[in-house]
């Protein structure tokens, strides 16, 4: 795999080696000591599933404590993948970086714990896995508001569709 660090100090696109013929393709998403060699030495401990139509938009969110980092692949269709660096003492404190993942390009994105995460929907629809080094906490749970301008993030869509909880999260 190829493994290409991004802007921002900990974040890394990852390219796997992807095996494709006549009847599809195969690509590891995850092997414990070839991700490590990469520098993620994260014990991931949940695997989630996303789905979403068109246009919608999920984030920012984080978890306070003990934070939680993300190795993020989009499984179908094509997604705007962005991470917010939320880390007081970073010089990158408040920027962002996008990078867009899909069932074609296979990347992944690698966040380690101290951003914030969100994706958009490019797709008619899109199926979403990541892994979490932390098990899911509502208490440690935090949004930030998708369009504050303090993080100004260029979203590709001009009219989102938020859940309750992002679409009322407040500014900074």
């Amino acid at each position: 795999m190829q493994v290409k660090p991004l802007r921002l100090a900990g974040l890394l696109l990852i390219k796997p080696n992807c095996f494709e013929d006549s009847r599809g393709y195969f690509f590891e998403s995850w092997r414990r000591t070839a991700y490590e060699k990469a520098g993620i030495e994260e014990e991931f401990v949940q695997d989630n599933v996303a789905v979403s139509k068109k246009n919608v938009l999920r984030g920012l969110h984080y978890q306070k404590s003990p934070g939680q980092a993300k190795l993020i692949t989009a499984l179908s269709g094509r997604i705007w993948d962005v991470a917010v660096d939320i880390r007081p003492e970073s010089k990158t404190y408040g920027q962002w970086e996008g990078v867009e993942l899909s069932d074609e390009n296979h990347w992944q994105f690698y966040i380690p714990t101290g951003f914030a995460h969100g994706y958009c929907v490019l797709s008619d629809s899109a199926c979403i896995s990541y892994k979490v080094s932390s098990t899911y906490d509502p208490a440690e749970e935090c949004t930030l508001a998708w369009n504050d301008p303090a993080f100004a993030v260029e979203w590709p869509v001009t009219e989102p569709i938020l859940s309750e909880r992002d679409s009322q999260r407040a500014l900074l």
